[in-house]
């Protein structure tokens, strides 16, 4: 039977102060235009979930919260009247389309602050995100209500448009959420983190496992460059990730070479070697192209608990990259370790992996295409959204 899914996704501010910058005019353009520039960008999870439940047979569509741009283009080719921004936030927009102008060139620190016009939802952005998400939901009338930011949108809104959806599900790994909320308006959730599974099954919410993965399209976009970085580390480095800091800057004290993309290192130590390595901003098919380059990338999960669970392994290994990531109980699960990806328990093993795989290439390069057969042959989000179909058939 085919199923209507409805797809709500945010994306961080900092991201999109960059893909509106590399496309001027872009926030003026119709929403389908500006939906399939966002897409084609392949950040995040993209369009790889809606695409993949197209090709089993079911509709699947994707909406995108706190992009302002394209939520207030949907809403005025829809006869949406939505709340008009102030003053105040018509000087910021100006003020944003400037920093865009600027932006090859421009920190983001320098129009950081420009980007919480994206943050949702608080202030003056209230009216607009909900009432344009709750025209959307209206407008779909989805059969599943797939919600893959839990924390940005409340469920008390979820509560009062529930009544349009059949079964309301929704999808987060492993930052904690607040006690606060009132949980149990979803019907299910899934989760690729054991512990946030268990979390929500003490609440009395239904949970299940539903595992992350890999686009093979991404393939197609990427540029045979050649391996021309040794070793790199592609991410972030927030308040969650201090044990990634500390690894991270032991492996730039020993490889000079260490090349590094993140979304900002300007909250960290003015000495921190870091600093010394970053190179800069990689979103998308940049940040897939440095991974393909690379002889070897670093993964670090942050300070959480020890289960396998970014993204990164996926992307890292389904380019075709030896994956050199820290150990986690259920990685075996996943890979072969030692054949398919590498895994070290301390920084010092770290470094001593990333130096033998540096000098030994054909060992190297056989781990990195048992890595990525692995991932092509069972970790693809088509795989993923095949599970996804037989876990919410179980619940409606």
């Amino acid at each position: 039977m085919s199923l209507r899914f409805l797809i709500l996704n945010t994306d961080y501010p900092e991201f999109l102060g960059w893909l509106y910058a590399q496309h001027p005019g872009l926030d003026e353009q119709p929403y389908h235009e500006q939906m399939r520039v966002r897409n084609e960008s392949f950040f995040g999870v993209a369009d790889f979930y809606s695409k993949n439940l197209r090709k089993l047979g079911h509709e699947a569509f994707d909406i995108h919260a706190n992009n302002e741009f394209m939520q207030k283009a949907w809403a005025r080719e829809n006869g949406v009247l939505v709340k008009e921004p102030s003053d105040l936030d018509k000087i910021l927009q100006g003020a944003i389309r400037q920093a865009r102008r600027g932006a090859s060139l421009t920190p983001v620190r320098y129009f950081k602050p420009l980007l919480r016009l994206f943050s949702a939802p608080s202030s003056n952005q209230q009216a607009w995100f909900y009432e344009i998400l709750a025209a959307q939901i209206k407008y779909h009338k989805p059969d599943v209500l797939l919600n893959q930011t839990m924390s940005g949108i409340g469920t008390g809104f979820l509560r009062r448009v529930k009544s349009h959806v059949g079964l309301l599900v929704g999808q987060h790994a492993a930052t904690s959420l607040p006690d606060s909320e009132e949980w149990g308006c979803y019907d299910l959730v899934i989760s690729p983190f054991q512990p946030t599974i268990r979390s929500f099954q003490a609440r009395g919410v239904p949970a299940e496992f539903n595992g992350l993965g890999f686009e093979p399209t991404v393939l197609s976009c990427l540029e045979p460059s050649g391996r021309i970085f040794d070793i790199t580390f592609v991410g972030s480095f927030y308040n969650v990730h201090s044990s990634r800091v500390a690894l991270v800057e032991s492996v730039c004290n020993r490889f000079s070479q260490m090349r590094i993309w993140g979304p900002s290192v300007d909250h960290l130590p003015q000495g921190s070697l870091i600093r010394k390595c970053y190179v800069g901003q990689a979103w998308g098919r940049e940040a897939y192209q440095k991974l393909h380059t690379s002889k070897a990338t670093i993964n670090h999960h942050g300070d959480i608990v020890p289960y396998a669970n970014n993204m990164r392994l996926f992307e890292a290994t389904g380019v075709g990259t030896l994956l050199i990531t820290d150990w986690k109980m259920n990685l075996h699960d996943m890979f072969e370790l030692g054949k398919e990806v590498v895994a070290y328990r301390s920084p010092e093993e770290c470094i001593k992996l990333v130096q033998y795989y540096l000098e030994h290439d054909r060992e190297r390069e056989a781990i990195a295409r048992a890595g990525q057969e692995r991932t092509l042959r069972e970790h693809t989000f088509y795989h993923r959204m095949q599970e996804v179909v037989e876990i919410v058939n179980r619940y409606r």
